[in-house]
C-alpha cells in the first residue's frame, strides 16, 4: 500500500497537466482575441498604456486556471480524508469524517489561492508586455514589429500565433531581449551565451555557431526565428512551472484544511496535531528546505521558519508571505500526526 506522501505525489503528477493545459488555453485565448490593428494604432501614438489595454490581459482571461486549481484542491482534500487516521472524540466515541470542499474555510482558502494565482499571472504578463514595448521603442523598432513581438506571428499551417511575449513574465522577457542584443552584437563571447540557454531550440545551434565562427551578427531572419522559438520554449517552461507549483500548493493547502476539518469534527484541540517537515531527499532540494528537514511544530497554525526568514505552514504555503524562491517547484512534504495519547494523559491529570 503506497504511503500518503506517495499518493499525494502521484496525484500532483496526475493533475499538473490539467493546470498546464488551462494556462496555455488562457494564453491562446488572449492571443486569439487581440486585434493587431488596435495595438499598432496605439503604438503609433506611443501610447504604451493604450497598447497594453488593447491586449486585454484581464484577470478573467485566466479563469481556466481557477477551475483547475479548485479541482486539484478538492482532489487533495478527498485523498487526505480517505487516508485520515481513526478519529475519536474526547469521550472515546468513533468519529466519521468526510471531506467538505464547500466548508466555509475551504471556500475561503480556494478564493485566496485563486486570486493570488490569477493576479500574479496577469500582472506579470502585463509587465513583460510593457517591458517589450519600452525595449522596442529604445531600439527604434516600428509599431508593427513591436506588436508582432508582443503577440507573435501566425503559423501559415495551423493559423495559431507563435512566439510573442503574451504569457511570459518579466524576467523571461528580459532574457529574450538580452539574447537579441547578444546575437546581434557580432561579439563571439556574447553570442556564445545563447548556446548555454536550456530553453533554446538546439536545431538552430548550427546557424548560431556559424555566425560566431565568422565573427558576424546573426542575420535578421535567423535571429527572428531563434527568438520566436525561445519565446515559445519559455512559455512552455512557465506553463510547466506554474502547473507543478500551483498544483502542489493546492493539494497541500487542502491537506491542511482537511486536518482542520477533521479536528473540528472530533471536537479536538488543534494543538494535539504535530507537523514534521520532510524534504524530497533529492539533490535539487533547496538548501533552506534541507535545513528544515525533520523539524517539528505543534498545532495547525505554528509555521516552520526557514533560515531565509520565510514562514510556511506546509510546502507551497504562501499565506504568510513566503516568496517564490521558497515555493517554485518545491517537492517537500509535511507529516501530520494526532497526539491523542497526550490528550488522554491530560484528561487524567498527568
Amino acid at each position: 500500500m503506497p504511503t500518503l506522501r506517495q499518493q499525494l505525489d502521484d496525484l500532483i503528477e496526475k493533475l499538473a497537466p490539467d493546470m498546464e493545459k488551462a494556462f496555455h488555453a488562457a494564453v491562446d485565448d488572449l492571443k486569439d482575441e487581440i486585434v493587431l490593428k488596435e495595438v499598432v494604432e496605439r503604438l503609433e501614438r506611443r501610447d504604451i498604456n493604450g497598447a497594453l489595454a488593447a491586449l486585454h490581459i484581464d484577470p478573467e482571461a485566466f479563469q481556466p486556471l481557477s477551475e483547475a486549481l479548485r479541482n486539484a484542491y478538492n482532489a487533495g482534500g478527498s485523498l487526505v480524508a480517505e487516508n485520515m487516521p481513526r478519529l475519536f472524540d474526547p469521550n472515546g466515541g468513533r468519529v466519521v469524517f468526510r471531506w467538505d470542499v464547500r466548508n466555509q474555510g475551504a471556500e475561503a482558502h480556494i478564493r485566496e489561492l485563486s486570486s493570488a494565482l490569477i493576479t500574479n499571472v496577469s500582472e506579470s504578463t502585463i509587465e513583460a508586455a510593457r517591458q517589450t514595448i519600452v525595449e522596442g521603442y529604445s531600439r527604434g523598432q516600428g509599431p508593427n514589429t513591436i506588436a508582432r513581438d508582443l503577440v507573435g506571428r501566425k503559423n501559415a499551417v495551423t493559423g495559431k500565433r507563435e512566439g510573442g511575449v503574451i504569457g511570459l513574465n518579466a524576467p523571461q522577457a528580459e532574457l529574450i531581449e538580452r539574447t537579441r542584443i547578444n546575437l546581434a552584437s557580432g561579439d563571439p563571447a556574447l553570442m556564445s551565451k545563447y548556446l548555454a540557454l536550456q530553453t533554446r531550440d538546439k536545431r538552430l545551434d548550427g546557424a548560431v555557431k556559424k555566425a560566431i565562427a565568422a565573427g558576424k551578427p546573426l542575420d535578421q531572419a535567423t535571429l527572428d526565428k531563434v527568438l520566436m522559438r525561445l519565446r515559445d520554449n519559455n512559455l512552455r517552461l512557465r506553463g510547466n512551472t506554474i502547473a507543478r507549483t500551483e498544483t502542489l500548493t493546492s493539494v497541500m493547502s487542502a491537506r491542511h484544511e482537511s486536518y482542520r476539518q477533521a479536528t473540528a469534527k472530533a471536537n479536538r484541540n488543534e494543538n494535539l496535531i504535530t507537523r514534521k517537515w520532510h524534504n524530497s531527499g533529492k539533490r535539487t532540494s533547496r538548501h533552506t528546505h534541507q535545513i528544515l528537514n525533520a523539524q517539528e511544530v505543534t498545532g495547525l497554525d505554528m509555521p516552520f521558519h526557514s533560515v531565509s526568514g520565510a514562514m510556511l505552514r506546509y510546502p507551497g504555503d504562501t499565506s504568510l508571505g513566503a516568496p517564490a524562491s521558497e515555493i517554485v517547484n518545491c517537492e517537500c512534504d509535511c507529516e501530520y500526526n494526532f497526539n491523542f495519547a497526550e490528550a488522554y494523559a491530560r484528561s487524567r491529570g498527568r
